[in-house]
């Protein structure tokens, strides 16, 4: 800074940059005024200006910072004939003469971006927006053109006309006469229009030009404006000034009057500047915390807690300006950078609003809106970012002081507070941390803050347990814990845990996480997925179980069921039902069949919630699944629980009428699903005891077999159902034992009409689960097989095997499956006979001439041949016939 012989200087010393500025200014300058005929504004200047030549003047802050000795690359430039839009036009057409660009040391890219870089920015009165401005960036600095300008007003509006005037008429009307003075492009000489911008600056005060109530009345933005320049510069506000900034109607003007973004904009670079807690105390001092901080949309907000702002703001700059001790712990950990200091102010000036009641969300299904966010919303327009910080912090808040308050119970070991692990457990906080997000710090500085504020216990308390639990989170290691990565992708984990990927591995992904904070010392992968693979043993596979059941699939089961009556289509789908929510029912099958007696134990509420949901609902693919998870949960399930709570009853009164779904009301193909899936189901139910529940193997019987023997007009009228009948009576049969002979009579007509029927090879797999099914009938009925019913069936057997072997597929492979097990059924006739046979010959008798009747001698081929490999009929048997033949006629011939 250059100064004269006087002790105030009339110069200023440039940098290169704004030197070069200067040079191109005057050279767009000098371009106008030598142009043929002048240059004549769209804006009409007065004929006394229109002769003059182009005056430019650096104006406003840039003149105050250069003789502070501050660097700025904001510059106003004040043009005395010119709208700034048509001296910016100009520049650009100076600009592109050739050789202008190198002259002025513009490279070619640069000329070309300041080229296309002119925007204008419109005039608006009503928000107090009385200048056109347009703005450029050239060499770095970003510059403001804009007339000289002086203001006139009519009787019918108090929003100015703007009209082409002097340089002391535009100083006269800026809002501070240290920021009136200009620096003379043409001269430069530093122009002084008000007399008071040098006295000012040396007194370090703030006022107005011109009558201050006039000036804010005029333009009540500038009431933020002087307290942005006070706190920045350090400078007291003039007595005079401060009495017209507190006025209640200049306070209502400028919280009707002015656009919400522009207060917004005051107030963060207030709050990013040198000393925000002065602006706040300012704003305070002069009554303007609820011309600011509120939501001018509503009526109903509620109320601040005043008192809550001082004790906020002096908080954070205590905290802020410490050097030592618990309040440096906390500025350390906390303040790190401009951002979370910005943050920090934020939540002091939205403190009084932190208790306010929640407003209701216009749509009932949305959360309310917190009044603190609503006041930084539409208050202030802070952006999404700030908003959110806010709302995190007020959902969080209950959750970090509950967190901060069993640590600092867990440090004074109070006994009687049995304060439980996971208060300073390192997962539980990691977690927490996770939760909060990446803006963690600023919501604990707000939880901080707010108890500070309540003032129920003393600040030096509260700031000694924050430290203390922010140092427990160093020691952890987990201040980064929002940052952390999963040790194992979510493909990775769906493949350990065969299921496919969806939805429900960002849940997984968590619990994998907390495994991890657990485990800080493992790092390798696959030992997290050598964990998820430990089914029914590792301790992370339980967390998944419970992780999952709260999170991912409880809350697909608690909405209520839809009106289907008023609801349009797309609200019809259940949730769980939903096809994108397929991934649920992999999921409870993986955490049934992975489930320990303890985890069904500990989950036992959360397990039988969908699984009488899917048993209810009206699609028998669910009541199928349905089955098949009862199936699960009463294996996993330890026994004495399932009899305790009723499971056994409950479950069997929701099974059985599952047997009522019978073609032709319900298609076959539905009727068999779930079939299929009831018989397994309620086998284990009658298994779960000691001693099988008999009467419930019996009910299955005439409920799953007989009844719907008799509904069907023919077995082969449904064959995929009677097949499924068939392949679970086997195994029904075989739990009964010797219990299963009373359902021998109904049920062997039934068999024998299947293996009969000379069309039955056409489908094997009814063949096969009827010769199944009565070998069991045969193997558990044993007491009851005399010798005609083994006649009688081994004649059946007969027409089976000769219609099989007669069929028109040869050697096809269900129908040597078929033969296989009609071989069985034969051998253990053959069994049954010769048994009978030792103990009465003439049975013995009787059957051997019937198998020679089947059976040619050796040489000769036969269909049967096959069908016998396995009995007893070698050549010393069959030579045995004849003599049981003649014995047999001697007998018969006496008995005559």
């Amino acid at each position: 800074m250059a100064s004269s012989s006087n002790s105030r200087p009339t110069t200023l010393e440039l940098t290169e940059s704004e030197t070069r500025l200067r040079d191109v200014l005057l050279g767009v300058a000098a371009y106008i005024d030598e142009a043929p005929g002048g240059e004549r504004s769209a804006t009409q200047a007065p004929d006394e200006l229109a002769k003059e030549k182009i005056i430019l003047r650096w104006t406003g802050g840039w003149v105050r910072d250069k003789l502070l000795g501050v660097g700025s690359h904001d510059i106003d430039v004040a043009i005395n004939k010119l709208t700034g839009e048509n001296f910016g036009l100009k520049m650009l057409e100076y600009l592109k003469i050739p050789g202008n660009d190198k002259k002025h040391g513009l490279g070619e890219k640069e000329s070309k971006r300041i080229v296309s870089g002119l925007h204008t920015i419109k005039a608006n009165p009503e928000a107090s927006k009385n200048l056109e401005t347009a703005t450029i960036r050239i060499m770095g600095i970003d510059l403001d053109l804009v007339n000289l300008r002086k203001e006139s007003y009519n009787e019918v509006s108090r929003n100015p006309q703007m009209e082409f005037g002097t340089a002391e008429e535009d100083a006269m009307r800026r809002d501070a006469t240290v920021n009136a003075m200009f620096y003379n492009l043409n001269t430069k000489q530093i122009e002084d229009f008000t007399k008071r911008g040098f006295a000012d600056m040396d007194a370090k005060i703030i006022r107005t030009p011109l009558e201050p109530y006039q000036t804010f009345k005029d333009d009540p933005l500038r009431v933020l404006r002087l307290i942005r320049f006070a706190s920045r510069l350090g400078y007291t506000i003039e007595p005079k000034t401060a009495s017209a900034m507190g006025n209640v109607d200049i306070q209502e003007a400028l919280k009707i009057k002015i656009k919400r973004e522009r207060v917004g904009i005051e107030l963060e670079k207030m709050l990013k500047g040198p000393d925000p807690h002065m602006a706040l105390e300012l704003i305070n001092r002069f009554n303007l915390y609820g011309t600011i901080f509120t939501d001018p949309t509503r009526k109903n907000l509620g109320q601040p807690e005043p008192i809550y702002f001082t004790q906020a703001y002096d908080l954070v700059k205590f905290i802020q300006d410490a050097n030592e001790g618990t309040p440096a712990t906390i500025s350390r950990l906390l303040l790190r950078e401009a951002d979370e200091r910005y943050l920090a102010w934020i939540c002091a000036a939205v403190m009084p609003w932190a208790d306010a009641p929640e407003v209701p969300n216009s749509k009932p299904s949305r959360k309310p809106f917190h009044a603190a966010c609503l006041v930084a919303q539409e208050g202030f327009k802070a952006p999404n970012s700030v908003c959110n910080v806010i709302a995190a912090s007020l959902d969080h808040s209950k959750e970090i002081k509950k967190l901060v308050e069993g640590y600092h119970k867990k440090l004074r070991q109070v006994a009687e507070q049995n304060v439980p692990r996971e208060a300073t457990a390192r997962d539980t906080l990691g977690m927490a941390i996770r939760r909060w997000g990446p803006t963690w710090r600023s919501q604990v500085l707000f939880s901080l803050i707010h108890e500070v504020a309540l003032g129920t216990v003393s600040k030096e308390r509260i700031l000694s347990q924050y430290a203390d639990f922010l140092k427990h989170l160093e020691n952890l290691e987990i201040l980064d814990a929002d940052t952390f990565k999963p040790l194992v992708k979510g493909t990775d984990l769906a493949k350990a845990m065969d299921l496919k990927p969806g939805p429900w591995m960002k849940d997984a992904l968590e619990v994998v996480m907390a495994w991890q904070l657990r485990n800080p010392d493992i790092t390798d992968p696959t030992e997290a997925i050598e964990e998820v693979k430990k089914t029914r043993k590792g301790e992370l596979t339980s967390r998944l179980i419970s992780e999952f059941l709260s999170l991912t699939i409880r809350p697909l089961f608690s909405q209520p069921e839809p009106d289907t009556m008023t609801l349009p289509p797309k609200s019809k789908t259940k949730t769980w039902r939903d096809p994108e929510n397929a991934y649920v029912v992999d999921l409870l099958r993986w955490i049934l069949e992975s489930s320990t007696e303890a985890d069904i134990k500990r989950e036992i509420h959360r397990l039988h919630v969908p699984i009488f949901k899917m048993l209810d609902d009206k699609d028998l693919k669910w009541k199928a699944k349905a089955c098949e998870f009862v199936n699960l949960f009463v294996k996993a399930a330890p026994r004495q629980l399932i009899m305790d709570r009723g499971y056994k009853q409950m479950f069997a009164d929701e099974l059985f009428p599952l047997f009522t779904y019978l073609p032709t009301l319900t298609p076959e193909d539905e009727s068999a699903l779930v079939f299929d899936h009831a018989f397994p189901a309620l086998i284990t139910l009658s298994c779960i005891e000691d001693t099988k529940d008999e009467k419930m193997l019996d009910r299955t019987v005439r409920d799953g077999v007989v009844n719907p023997m008799f509904h069907l007009p023919s077995p082969s009228s449904c064959p995929k159902l009677t097949t499924v009948v068939l392949t679970h009576l086997d195994t029904v049969l075989d739990n009964l034992g010797t219990n299963s002979v009373k359902h021998l009579q109904p049920v062997f007509p039934y068999l024998f009409d299947i293996i009969r029927d000379e069309f039955a090879p056409a489908a094997p797999a009814l063949l096969i689960s009827a010769a199944k099914a009565l070998q069991s009938a045969i193997r558990n009925g044993w007491a009851v097989m005399n010798t005609d019913r083994l006649m009688w069936i081994s004649g059946a057997i007969c027409e089976s095997w000769k219609a099989c072997c007669t069929y028109g597929v040869q050697n096809d492979a269900d129908l040597e499956s078929v033969k296989k097990e009609l071989k069985e059924v034969m051998l253990q006739v053959d069994c049954g006979m010769m048994i009978h046979g030792n103990i009465r010959k003439k049975a013995k008798r009787v059957w051997l001439r019937e198998k020679k009747k089947l059976l040619i001698r050796p040489g000769d081929s036969s269909i049967f041949a096959e069908l016998f490999e396995h009995t007893e009929f070698d050549s010393a048997k069959l030579a045995e016939v004849e003599e049981y033949e003649d014995d047999s006629s001697s007998e018969d011939g006496g008995s005559r």
